[in-house]
């Protein structure tokens, strides 16, 4: 009897044994079950967005937006005081340079051109009346020298009678010395008529002249008051659009006021807002894209604005002459400013909240598998949507570029579900 119960004592303990060991192998495994359930994590894979890394050349490219606008403009503002009289035109209409704005009045400028045209009309009068005057004075004085000239040579010829005369004792000696004094004395008055004649003359050009730059500054006076007459007719000037009208019917108006802005339509440039941190690889030269959504139109940077709004900076682009229809004044466009061009390089579409010269880790897939390990990948130089892979893969490599940085943190691997 005691030998049957010692046979069953080793049995209960062998049992108790292999429990154990059965008891400890599934701990363990659901310790191995449980770590890799931690160090591995999955998403769908239309909730992730996966770029392949590519090789090749690369437009390293500053990407901003802006507007278009006229390169030509040209403000209109009234002269004088005025009241809007008429509003012939309103804002986005083509206009050539004779086409009329609006229609201003001014009863005063009409009176101002009455007045400077009676005057001008005055003092052409006075001019006729001084021309004849002077004429006649000029003849007054050429009669009275005809006259003396022809009593000096009836002298001359007397005193020649005499001379032969006053040998043969018929004439005295007295009477030939007065002859010959009379000679001398209408010579010196002939003399004299001269030198006033042409004195005469010098002394009428003068008053001519003064009469005639009376007339010139009346003249234009006249010309004044008649262009600030005309100008209430308030003309484009040249051909464009009517961009801004800044007055209304019955408006009065101050000298200098604002009353529209013509600008071009076909001469076109882009304002374009850079961000600061880009702008350094702007240069003045560089080719650029401008993008109206509808047409992509080529051109060239002309200026760099050096003042800092709101975190960006103005550049400015001239655009061809020969532009598509979509263009137009005060449109709104996407330019890409191409500062470089990066030969046979790695680059991959950016990831958000990357920035160039910069380390990141990213998740990338394994060939023809379901699952996903980080790898730290160092970068490059930004080139629009795509940054360039200095280190860290391989071309045709796919990398996960979706925000997965709360995952990063918990897991090395990635596995992808359809």
């Amino acid at each position: 009897m005691d030998v049957v119960k010692s046979k069953s004592h080793d049995k209960m303990l062998k049992s108790k044994y292999r429990v154990a060991a059965i008891l400890a192998a599934l701990v363990i495994t659901l310790i191995i079950w449980s770590w890799q359930k931690a160090s591995s994590v999955s998403v769908f894979r239309n909730d992730i967005l996966v770029e392949r890394v590519e090789q090749g050349d690369l437009e390293v490219i500053t990407e901003g937006f802006g507007v278009l606008n006229s390169n030509k403009q040209q403000l209109l503002t009234t002269l004088t005081r005025a009241t809007v009289k008429e509003i012939v035109l309103k804002p986005g209409a083509n206009v050539t340079a004779e086409s009329v704005i609006v229609r201003l009045d001014n009863p005063e400028l009409v009176q101002e051109v009455e007045s400077a045209e009676q005057e001008l009309v005055q003092i052409k009068a006075n001019l006729r009346q001084l021309k004849l005057n002077n004429q006649r004075e000029i003849l007054n004085e050429t009669a009275n020298l005809a006259e003396m000239t022809a009593r000096y040579e009836s002298a001359v010829l007397n005193r020649e009678a005499e001379e032969k005369l006053i040998e043969k004792g018929i004439v005295s000696q007295l009477t030939y010395k007065e002859s010959l004094l009379e000679e001398e004395q209408l010579s010196k008055r002939i003399d004299i008529l001269k030198q006033r004649i042409a004195q005469l003359k010098l002394v009428h050009n003068e008053s001519v002249n003064i009469q005639q730059e009376r007339l010139k500054q009346q003249q234009g006076q006249l010309n004044i008051s008649q262009a600030r007459l005309d100008s209430l007719e308030v003309k484009a000037g040249f051909s464009g659009v009517l961009q801004r009208l800044s007055v209304e019917l019955g408006q009065s108006l101050a000298p200098g006021q604002e009353i529209a802005l013509i600008g071009s339509v076909t001469d076109l440039i882009a304002l374009i807002r850079v961000p600061q941190s880009q702008v350094q690889q702007v240069s003045v030269g560089q080719r650029a894209i401008i993008n109206t959504r509808r047409d992509k139109i080529s051109g060239k940077v002309t200026r760099i604005d050096p003042i800092v709004q709101d975190n960006t900076v103005e550049v400015e682009i001239a655009l061809p002459k020969a532009l598509p229809a979509s263009a137009r004044p005060q449109l709104n466009v996407d330019a890409s400013i191409i500062a470089d061009t990066l030969q046979k390089v790695y680059y991959i579409k950016r990831p958000a909240n990357v920035k160039p010269y910069s380390e990141i880790t990213l998740y990338r897939l394994e060939p023809d598998s379901s699952a996903a390990h980080l790898r730290t990948l160092k970068l490059g130089q930004q080139a629009g949507r795509y940054i360039e892979i200095i280190s860290g893969a391989e071309p045709n490599d796919a990398f996960i570029i979706s925000d997965l940085s709360n995952l990063k943190t918990t897991s090395s691997e990635l596995i992808i579900k359809s």
